[in-house]
């Protein structure tokens, strides 16, 4: 993958914000009805820790304008303590403007992850969906180099989702991974520590990798 190749997927999230604003649209997410869905199987990770009573952190991976912290505020996560991370200043300073006591990074964490703590859990909600205009095997470098980093950044386990292979059809803007070659990487790679969710209805999975 070229050197800036993932940036092309960055850009087209920005321009989704421009066209539709701070709304579901703005980050791409085509229903409003799925989008608690997933916040809810993603966060679910910390009650499957045995984790749910326990303060920790978590660092929201690509939040865009910080949807995901308004859901936990609603939802009463008084245990959570959110931090947003976004490559792009464009939704930083609108999730800045939103929540200004909370704690909001704009970093490249493949050009620098020292300048960021570590963290109990990471959620990675919709940044392996899309691949845009890349190919797949452009893709998977961007994903498994990612998820690599984000694995040492972790104290005690991350989320994220792909999309199925187990589809009556594919999109080629679409990241659709299947279980054999996600299962062979995260066991090879990182750890035999992981749960996969195909049990919410909607197109993709989710996966839950623990560190012990």
């Amino acid at each position: 993958m070229k050197e800036d190749g993932y940036k092309k997927i960055v850009k087209h999230y920005e321009n989704c914000l421009k066209k539709h604003g701070d709304t579901h649209l703005g980050v791409d997410w085509p229903k409003l009805e799925d989008v608690d869905k997933r916040y809810e199987v993603m966060v679910d990770i910390i009650r499957i820790n045995n984790d749910s009573d326990n303060k920790v952190s978590l660092l929201d991976f690509g939040c865009g304008t910080a949807h995901l912290f308004g859901f936990l505020d609603r939802k009463n996560y008084h245990n959570i303590s959110y931090i947003g991370l976004d490559i792009s200043q464009k939704f930083i300073d609108i999730a800045k403007n939103k929540y200004p006591n909370s704690t909001f990074y704009c970093v490249d964490i493949l050009d620098s992850n020292k300048s960021i703590p570590n963290f109990d859990y990471v959620i990675m909600n919709g940044i392996f969906t899309e691949k845009r205009e890349l190919s797949f095997d452009e893709m998977w470098n961007y994903f498994t180099k990612l998820i690599a980093v984000i694995y040492s950044k972790t104290k005690k386990g991350f989320a994220f989702n792909v999309m199925s292979k187990t589809v009556e059809w594919e999109r080629d803007d679409l990241f659709h991974v299947s279980l054999d070659a996600l299962s062979d990487f995260l066991s090879k790679k990182l750890t035999r520590n992981f749960i996969i969710r195909n049990d919410y209805g909607l197109f993709e999975y989710t996966v839950y990798v623990f560190k012990k």
